[in-house]
């Protein structure tokens, strides 16, 4: 709470009716402002929200966007989904308009310390397993951001002593002024999102500006490993590194098997590498990182490590959901990008039936031909980017266009055989046929679970 802000009386504009929307336009007119949100859906797309919104005071506007509306407002706070460059912002912006993301209101009224995760990959899993280290050791813990709750809700539950573990995208990151990380994170920087930020370095750059308010009492961890996270390493705050590949001066890394911390020339054991419950070598990167953010949070060796041994992962993140017939079914659906998608394929040792596709960001397919063509049997296409996908993949694996989820479960419970893996994988954002990547992963599961008791059904009936 470095800056505190008064909302009482201000004219407040909230772009945007997901669920950081409406958190944050409830928030403001709690606290006396004179909120407008306005969303281009209409009430009936909308649903249940608007009728809280209204109680609460908020005036509406759906539909559409009204530039006086923008023009006329203290504050505009877009939703993350809103580009930072579109029109009526720049013009908003243009009239000397404060324009904030949600994070960056919500840092103001914060209580306590924060932990930020970003990066292309990873970044919910770390999230999670941070949180959860922490929770185990006993420290008032905070999981926001957007991973799912807006950070803005949370801020009435936090008191001096809360750590706000708090995962932070590139739309987030771009829209702050003073938002301040005590301890930052920097995991991978891979090509995603380029539909809405142009340029890998315009990415890169967005993510970075988790460095910018940092202080050098405050610490920042960023991956040895990955070359295009290196050189964004900032000055002002402590640097420590994760390597899976090298020692480093300070940070975490892996020795002979087993991960250690080392900082001011000490080394520190805190876990073997077989404890870890989580498949991949990308997990060991998270990890990796996860446990050095714990160390600089206070957490102990062993309690980081007790952490680690009971974290059961992520709901969407290479979660098992059921074998049937001896076919093994797992649900990536958060691998929305290419990157993503590689490390999942990489977890598996072969006889893959993958599902691809979704609303394309831009990215380039072509990377996913060499390990298709080593682990994969099958593509199954669904979504509005299956042309471009099958075009940049051709010859690396055979290829189905099944155009819907409901299409790619069937073909692949037809054509897989004991021991094969079915992985939704997509490369993709789900925006083209689902509310986000969590509404895909669950209708995926719940279509394994349907062939699961069609399969029981099936054994009982022959008993």
């Amino acid at each position: 709470m470095a800056n505190p802000f008064e909302l009482r009386g201000k004219r407040v504009l909230v772009v945007g009716l997901a669920r950081t929307g409406v958190a944050t336009a409830q928030f403001c007119a709690g606290r006396g402002a004179k909120v407008t949100a306005t969303d281009a859906r209409s009430e009936n797309e909308i649903g249940e929200a608007t009728k809280s919104l209204r109680a609460a005071g908020v005036q509406l506007e759906l539909g559409g966007h009204k530039e006086k509306t923008f023009l006329d407002q203290d504050l505009v706070i877009p939703s993350p989904g809103v580009p930072a460059d579109a029109p009526l912002l720049q013009a908003a912006r243009a009239k000397g308009v404060t324009i904030w993301s949600e994070i960056e209101l919500a840092d103001r009224f914060l209580k306590g310390r924060m932990i930020g995760i970003t990066g292309s990959n990873g970044k919910t899993t770390t999230t999670s397993l941070i949180a959860h280290i922490l929770r185990d050791a006993g420290v008032p813990t905070i999981l926001a951001g957007n991973i799912g709750t807006p950070l803005i809700s949370q801020g009435e539950q936090t008191s001096d002593k809360t750590i706000s573990v708090t995962e932070l995208s590139s739309f987030q990151l771009e829209l702050i002024d003073t938002f301040r990380a005590d301890i930052s994170v920097f995991l991978n920087l891979t090509p995603d999102h380029l539909d809405r930020h142009h340029t890998l370095e315009a990415y890169g750059a967005a993510k970075a500006r988790i460095f910018e308010n940092q202080t050098e009492s405050d610490s920042a961890v960023l991956n040895a490993d990955d070359s295009a996270t290196r050189p964004y390493a900032p000055a002002k705050p402590q640097v420590f590194w994760f390597s899976r590949k090298q020692r480093v001066a300070q940070g975490t890394f892996v020795r002979e098997n087993e991960i250690v911390f080392r900082q001011d020339g000490k080394d520190e054991f805190v876990l073997k590498l077989q404890d870890i419950p989580l498949a991949g070598a990308h997990n060991v990167e998270n990890v990796l990182a996860a446990v050095a953010a714990a160390r600089l949070a206070g957490a102990q060796a062993a309690e980081i490590a007790s952490g680690v041994r009971s974290f059961a992962g992520v709901e969407h993140r290479l979660e098992f959901v059921a074998e049937i017939g001896g076919v093994r079914y797992y649900n990536d659906s958060k691998a929305t990008n290419v990157d993503a998608t590689v490390k999942a394929l990489d977890v598996f040792s072969g006889r893959i039936l993958i599902v691809l596709g979704g609303k394309d960001k831009g990215s380039d397919y072509t990377v996913l031909q060499k390990p298709l063509r080593e682990k994969a049997i099958l593509a199954l296409l669904i979504g509005a980017a299956s042309e471009k996908i099958e075009k940049q993949i051709a010859g690396s694996v055979a290829i189905e266009r099944a155009g819907t989820i409901q299409r790619a479960v069937e073909i692949a419970s037809h054509v897989a055989r004991p021991g094969d893996v079915v992985l939704l994988a997509p490369a993709c954002a789900s925006f083209d046929q689902f509310d986000n990547y969590e509404h895909r992963g669950r209708v995926f599961k719940d279509l394994v679970h349907q062939l699961e008791r069609q399969a029981a059904s099936t054994s009982s009936g022959r008993g």
